[in-house]
């Protein structure tokens, strides 16, 4: 037996090691907006969704409105049936620009994800060639549309997905959050994922996210994954799948973003999506325990004296770390608090599968059962 689990330490350490230079790999290869892109000769359409976003909206929307090299730049926000004066929140601070329109959603289909419904709503009202879409949480810089626009043309893509700045303050976040950009930095590699039309190489954030108008409509946009609750991940294989390229990059230098405030935020958000993310409860078992095996073994071994278990838990804190300073992630003392974040994340995976199973999932105050 002490043989098996001497031999499963010195496992999960290479495998750890090899993480983490793949991290390095894809760090040095990652795709960043231009610091001084060029102006956009093209029309933009900046579309926002918002539910319920009073409170938080106000920033997202003048950040959208003092966008600098995009001459031609129309915005909508779309008041996805929210109770709480959202779209008077917006209607305010535009204060009367003309490149803002405010439209009121239909709602989805019971059972679905409003999401996807509302930007595909917004999509079919866009006139821009490029379309570039903001969740309500979002502050761009003010070069960040140019920017992303200029490197989704010059490197001859179709959708772009530059990852903000996740901002994160309270101890549950600090855990979780970063464990989005560390997931794509060391288990995608990046340039494959450009061209290869492979959904398990494919990662988005739909918290800005900005396609080419005709590579969105010829895959049939987000009315072609009205089901999906990771919709920006679905955007991304469908894009892929009509032939377009497109890839998630780094984008902590041009917009920034606080996704959740606290424990309940955090448990809510990933319970309504992670049985998505990992497909069935097989993959869930199977990506639960590959991740208990690289990141949870070695560093309990190490506190055994295993030399392997100490090099195995060294290795999940480099990636960590360089996956934290090339996404303006905060990097000590978190990074040594790894395993820790891994096995909040398991717990997270089974809480979710547990919520599919029962038909619990909601999501801003809707029911998920028809949702994928």
């Amino acid at each position: 037996m002490r043989r098996l689990v001497t031999a499963a330490v010195r496992g999960a350490a290479v495998g750890a090691v090899a993480a983490a230079v793949h991290t390095v790999v894809n760090a040095r290869l990652m795709r960043v907006p231009p610091a001084d892109p060029r102006e956009c000769v093209e029309p933009v359409s900046v579309l926002v969704p918002a539910r319920d976003e009073a409170h938080r909206i106000a920033p997202t929307i003048r950040s959208v409105l003092e966008q600098e090299g995009v001459p031609d730049l129309e915005v909508v926000v779309l008041d996805d049936g929210s109770a709480d004066g959202t779209a008077d929140e917006v209607r305010r601070v535009a204060a009367g620009d003309p490149r803002l329109k405010v439209v009121t959603g239909d709602g989805p289909p019971a059972g679905l994800p409003g999401k996807p419904h509302a930007c595909a709503q917004l999509a079919e009202l866009a006139r821009g060639r490029v379309l570039v879409f903001v969740d309500a949480d979002v502050v761009l810089a003010p070069h960040a549309v140019a920017a992303a626009v200029e490197l989704l043309r010059a490197n001859r893509l179709d959708i772009v997905s530059p990852f903000p700045r996740q901002l994160a303050d309270g101890a549950a976040t600090r855990l979780v959050q970063p464990l989005l950009q560390w997931s794509w930095l060391v288990f995608l590699p990046l340039r494959l994922a450009e061209t290869s039309p492979r959904p398990a190489l494919s990662a988005a954030n739909g918290q800005f996210l900005v396609v080419d108008a005709e590579a969105y409509h010829r895959c049939g946009g987000f009315a072609g994954v009205a089901t999906a609750v990771l919709d920006d991940i679905a955007l991304m294989r469908a894009v892929k799948r009509s032939g377009g390229r497109g890839v998630v990059v780094d984008g902590s230098t041009v917009a920034a973003c606080r996704m959740y405030e606290d424990w309940a935020d955090v448990r809510q958000g990933y319970e309504k999506s992670l049985w998505s993310a990992t497909g069935t409860p097989s993959a869930a078992v199977a990506v639960s325990a590959l991740f208990a095996w690289l990141y949870v073994l070695p560093p309990l071994a190490a506190l055994t004296g295993s030399r392997a278990g100490a090099v195995g838990y060294a290795a999940g804190v480099l990636s960590r770390v360089v996956a934290a300073r090339h996404t303006g992630g905060r990097v000590w003392p978190d990074a040594l608090a790894h395993p820790v974040s891994v096995g909040v994340f398991l717990t997270l995976v089974a809480r979710s599968w547990r919520a599919r199973r029962a038909g619990s999932l909601h999501w801003k105050g809707r029911s998920l059962k028809g949702s994928s």
